[in-house]
């Protein structure tokens, strides 16, 4: 890959990277709610499976998931299906930020849950699969070996990511103390739990062209 599609594709990857998703909203809210040592790992379980997203579109997952439509459908339901847990998961949330309560609640959740949460949430998407099949081919050189290609622009989509979600951690972090005003608190979980529920939602409505 010469550097000029390397440039052009560091660019497209950081703006799809970093426009707001299901696991950037997750790790804001891991961010309120744990530790950054907690953030990190549970960011490695994001980007864990979003390599496995990516080795599956480039063995081929990714033009099955386009061609068959139900196998596309399975793999929607249930990311869609995960979303809308979540959601509904923050909707019942009435907890208040505060150091004893996001101490207490490190303690009862471990961190274990915190990657699988992630890595899950990661897996179930079809999204990246999509980007990945119908991005990379468009910045392959052809005329050199598309297998170190491969692990260059996935090394650099991953190195994104993990920095995204821990720079947008580490900022919900910082508004910690603003949150532990319960009202607020709950206008929070409402309006993550909302947002969630409507990626869930619009996750279903995503079709396959082809």
């Amino acid at each position: 890959m010469n550097s000029e599609l390397f440039f052009a594709y560091a660019v497209v990857a950081l703006f799809y990277i970093t426009s707001p998703g299901p696991a950037i909203f997750l790790a804001i809210a891991n961010g309120l709610r744990t530790d950054m040592k907690t953030v990190a790992l549970a960011s490695f379980g994001n980007i864990l499976g979003l390599f496995i997203l990516s080795t599956a579109a480039i063995l081929g997952l990714g033009v099955l998931l386009t061609t068959s439509m139900t196998l596309f459908i399975a793999v929607k339901v249930i990311g869609a299906a995960y979303l809308i847990y979540l959601g509904i998961k923050f909707l019942r949330n009435k907890g208040v930020i505060t150091f004893d309560a996001v101490e207490k609640n490190y303690k009862i959740k471990s961190k274990k849950a915190y990657f699988y949460e992630a890595f899950f949430l990661a897996v179930t998407n079809p999204k990246p699969i999509l980007f990945f099949t119908a991005i990379f081919p468009q910045f392959l050189d052809t005329q050199r070996p598309i297998a170190e290609q491969f692990f260059i622009m996935t090394f650099l989509f991953l190195t994104i990511s993990f920095c995204s979600l821990c720079t947008y951690a580490s900022l919900a972090k910082k508004s910690k103390v603003w949150l532990s005003n319960k009202n607020r608190m709950n206008w929070f979980n409402k309006i993550t739990g909302g947002l969630f529920i409507t990626m869930g939602v619009g996750l279903l409505q995503l079709k396959n062209h082809n």
